[in-house]
């Protein structure tokens, strides 16, 4: 189907005087491409606070079977974590389905003898799957995780930390070889590095590998990540109803039939078989007796919610602050690419007064001379949009590659510089599209 003749002679003209349009052109690309870098980096560092939230622990759960009761093996539940057997891979499986988690590992743990060719170790082993990596943030050193066809073919393979490593390999990379613990030879696809005391000197292995090699049909903990960081209080909170119920101790406990001072009241509630907390939680109250952690936790209990919260409230605002700034100076661009085109459409009004002038003798209407020109600001502001934002891409990645800086174009940054080079041919067009329209054609014709 054939354009309308208004967008035709618009083409026609912009075709006809390359030169006018590449300099009317220059100053609205480098103010679309300034948008879409300043958009790219506002949100590329939204993405990196939100990492480094996360990797420093603040959106991580952790279940650990059994409790740390006094007296708890008066209602059959052993004292201490890990001694207790009813976690289980079904209570993960009913925690992936709450609201705001991200990840869940079923986890069981084990300390064992290591042997590779090359040399002797011993380290804790978790048996996790292929999300417990993910929810602890470990920073590969080499190789690649073991993944959800791992677990389901139940592979014999490990991933290990760099300090096992060295310990197994030295001076040469694990990746590809075989280490073996509890008669079982595992190959190792990855090595790994973590800041959580926890991983730090383990192997990572699947869970339904280790299982069978401990004779353990249990669980000893359970990991969980959130969706963001200040999640993490609320989530525990529903993770520890959820498992009351499953483990059905929502009831009350029976009548005491003893007289020492832990035994349980008629109606008293039945202690948890297993202990949920945040990983701030966790760092809060290391190293302390149980009492004393049990007055701390119970005296904060959205520490970790607060913190997480002020943490990233803080940062975001910073970053916003930023963007904000970097998007006024980019708009100042965009102002200056709409002068420019205002100021070359109103030469081209000018240079073209006599065709205006016999266009509306010979029965042009004065919208489609209004429609002409604007048609012609609209193009070019439309190309400089097209350019400017295959700049602003070629720019994000350079000010990534150059700085390091992290650069995420979001989707919407697109559409908003097709909608601002649109909104900036309207504006700074109409006034010479206008002028053109409202012409006397006598006096047009005249001239020179």
């Amino acid at each position: 189907m054939e354009a309308p003749l208004p967008l035709r002679t618009a083409g026609s003209a912009l075709v006809a005087n390359p030169l006018r349009t590449v300099l009317a052109l220059t100053g609205l690309v480098i103010g679309v491409a300034s948008v879409i870098t300043m958009a790219a980096l506002g949100t590329g560092a939204r993405a990196a606070v939100a990492d480094d939230v996360r990797s420093a622990g603040t959106n991580i759960i952790v279940v650990r079977a059994g409790n740390y009761i006094r007296g708890g093996d008066a209602v059959n539940i052993p004292s201490g974590f890990g001694r207790a057997d009813t976690l289980t891979v079904g209570d993960a499986e009913a925690i992936e389905g709450l609201a705001d988690v991200a990840q869940v590992s079923p986890v069981i743990e084990d300390r064992a003898a290591l042997q590779s060719r090359d040399g002797r170790g011993f380290a804790p082993i978790h048996g996790v799957s292929e999300a417990g990596s993910v929810i602890h943030q470990v920073r590969l050193l080499d190789g690649d995780h073991f993944d959800a066809g791992d677990m389901t073919a139940a592979r014999p393979v490990a991933l290990i930390s760099g300090p096992v490593e060295q310990d197994l390999f030295p001076g040469g990379s694990a990746v590809g070889e075989r280490i073996v613990f509890r008669e079982t030879e595992f190959e190792v696809v990855g090595v790994y590095q973590s800041a959580d005391r926890r991983l730090a000197e383990s192997v990572l292995v699947p869970w339904p590998v280790l299982q069978p090699l401990v004779g353990r049909d249990y669980l000893q903990a359970i990991w969980i990540s959130t969706e963001r960081a200040g999640d993490a209080s609320a989530v525990a909170r529903a993770v520890t109803n959820l498992l009351r119920e499953r483990h059905e101790l929502t009831r009350a406990a029976p009548p005491a039939e003893s007289s020492a001072p832990h035994a349980f009241r008629r109606g008293a509630r039945l202690p948890d078989d297993f202990v949920v907390r945040t990983q701030a939680t966790s760092a809060l109250t290391q190293g302390l007796y149980t009492t004393a952690a049990a007055f701390v936790l119970a005296s904060m209990p959205k520490l970790d919610e607060v913190t997480s919260e002020e943490m990233v409230g803080t940062l975001n605002r910073a970053t916003s602050t930023m963007t904000l700034l970097l998007g006024a100076l980019a708009g100042v661009s965009l102002i200056v690419g709409g002068v420019g085109i205002m100021n070359v459409m109103l030469l081209a009004v000018t240079e073209r007064t006599r065709e205006i002038g016999l266009r509306l003798a010979v029965g042009a209407r004065k919208r489609d001379v209004l429609w002409q020109f604007l048609a012609e600001a609209v193009g070019l502001a439309l190309l400089g949009g097209l350019f400017g934002t295959a700049l602003g891409g070629v720019s994000s990645a350079v000010v990534e590659s150059l700085f390091g800086w992290r650069t995420v174009i979001p989707p919407e940054a697109l559409g908003a510089a097709a909608g601002l080079a649109m909104g900036v041919g309207v504006f700074f067009g109409w006034y010479p599209a206008r002028r053109a329209s409202r012409l006397d054609p006598i006096v047009a014709l005249r001239s020179e």
